[in-house]
């Protein structure tokens, strides 16, 4: 195992835990400055990753301020720390249009944006704001290839938008293009396919412009096809997964440059047989997502990830491995995101190795405070 990974005083964290190395996350955080050439106006991170107020301060530190969420608890962090510019990726429905309503009075200093993609989702929307006396800025969820969110380009997408600036309440803002279908691991091969969505893109601001239609913001992307939005003239890059990355997107993407900075620290609690070991990683301390091996074992040499159960995840060894009872292991998951998602804090390894503090994932419930 990479010797950065290593823990001077482990002894001190229960498994399975999740931990968190800030000096990778930071100079992850300053491979992305790197990537948009220093320009952080390009930047607009997703804090669906980490979901942590610290790591925000960490952003804002290297001149990142402006940022995109998921959740309203999530724009809730971002407004508590001070954060002004804030866009929420996702369509308010139901309650959620209230208690967004709500966020935004709480928070007047707080530039929020929303996303919408349908002409229903305008009118409750605009219904709510105008019975608060607000202003809502509001960008059209456009879709290029994904097909699960956002409307494709064409006249119902003009409708849409028009609909919104024509809409007492609302102010038209722009478009939000999220392009997750784009898997290509050869660099050129997502280049070409990230040209495809920005023809698109191009597309409908031409057909908006015809109407006489403002486009303030073009919000596109996430952490794999983000080098090259990066270099894009006239789009902010919103990747996210980059601030922890993980073993996915490390063995799918080595060009972003990026480095795993969070890991789960686990235990070995059984020894069933000479070549296999048991364990205390089950997958409520593991997304069970993607599909396939959810995680790479770090420190035992052809480790195979195998049978996982809740509290519990089998793994089978060479049967020369020495191994014992209570023996720490590291594993790199899969995919960071819905990992971080299921712990309530993440132990904080500073740069020489120690733990000396725990952070809380302050957006991990959806209640808003």
């Amino acid at each position: 195992m990479d010797q950065k990974y290593h823990i001077q005083n482990s002894d001190k964290i229960p498994s399975p835990a999740l931990v968190v190395y800030l000096e990778l996350v930071q100079q992850n955080i300053e491979r992305a400055i790197t990537t948009v050439d220093g320009d952080v106006s390009k930047l607009r991170p997703h804090a669906k990753t980490h979901k942590t107020a610290q790591i925000i301060e960490m952003e804002r530190e290297a001149g990142i301020l402006k940022h995109k969420c998921a959740t309203l608890r999530e724009a809730e962090m971002l407004a508590e720390v001070g954060i002004e510019d804030i866009l929420i990726a996702y369509q308010m429905v139901g309650p959620n249009i209230s208690r967004f309503v709500s966020l935004q009075q709480k928070y007047p200093n707080a530039d929020f944006k929303v996303i919408v993609d349908h002409l229903d989702a305008v009118t409750a929307l605009a219904e709510a704001a105008i019975a608060q006396g607000l202003k809502v800025k509001v960008m059209l969820d456009l879709d290029v290839g994904m097909h699960r969110t956002g409307v494709p380009v064409g006249k119902a997408a003009v409708k849409i938008y028009e609909s919104i600036d024509q809409s007492n309440g609302l102010q038209v803002w722009g478009l939000h293009v999220y392009d997750g279908h784009i898997h290509d691991e050869d660099i050129l091969a997502r280049r070409t396919a990230c040209n495809q969505s920005l023809a698109q893109v191009e597309q409908m601001q031409d057909m908006l412009s015809a109407k006489g239609l403002s486009i303030p913001l073009v919000v596109m992307g996430g952490t794999p096809t983000f080098p090259i939005y990066a270099e894009t003239p006239g789009v902010e890059a919103s990747p996210g997964t980059f601030v922890f990355h993980d073993y996915g997107y490390a063995t799918h993407y080595p060009d972003l440059g990026f480095t795993p900075a969070a890991l789960l620290l686990s235990r070995v609690i059984s020894i069933p047989t000479s070549s296999r070991i048991t364990l205390d990683l089950g997958h409520k301390a593991i997304a069970a997502d993607p599909d396939g091996a959810r995680g790479t074992i770090l420190n035992i040499e052809n480790a195979e990830v195998d049978k996982q159960h809740e509290e519990h995840w089998a793994a089978n060894i060479p049967a020369d491995t020495p191994v014992h009872i209570g023996q720490e292991v590291y594993v790199c998951p899969t995919h960071i995101c819905p990992s971080v998602a299921l712990h309530p804090f993440y132990y904080v390894i500073d740069a020489d190795g120690y733990c000396r503090d725990t952070w809380e994932v302050a957006a991990r419930n959806r209640q808003v405070t």
